[in-house]
């Protein structure tokens, strides 16, 4: 079963910036969807931002301005570059995938194929 590998998690202050990164463990393909999701205590799951090999994105309105998602195909890896951090940024953030599917399908509620084990952001004020 194909894991999703995240990094890059860690401790900033408000106003700073992170990239995490996820790395399938194997090939997915050239048709796929991926996503970034966090997981706040108290709060539920929700989609942060979605790409597909289509070159499709979508981000939650709580992030548009200030995280990008992007991909470097050749390295088969995916990004979060998160700017502007805020302390209600501070979450587990996962990545997930699937084959053969669309950006839309990256959205809370719905849980990817292909998931990770997530990566703590803490943001502090």
């Amino acid at each position: 079963r194909v894991q999703m590998l995240e990094s890059g998690g860690g401790s900033v202050q408000a106003g700073g910036s992170l990239r995490l990164s996820c790395a399938p463990s194997e090939d997915i393909g050239s048709s796929y969807c991926m996503g970034w999701f966090r997981k706040a205590p108290g709060k539920e799951r929700e989609e942060v931002a979605g790409l597909d090999s289509h070159g499709s994105s979508k981000y939650a309105d709580s992030v548009k301005g200030r995280f990008i998602i992007s991909e470097d195909k050749s390295k088969n890896i995916f990004y979060l570059q998160m700017n502007n951090m805020k302390p209600e940024d501070t979450a587990i953030y996962t990545c997930e995938g699937d084959k053969a599917c669309e950006v839309d399908a990256v959205r809370t509620g719905v849980f990817l194929a292909y998931r990770g084990q997530g990566t703590q952001v803490t943001v502090s004020s």
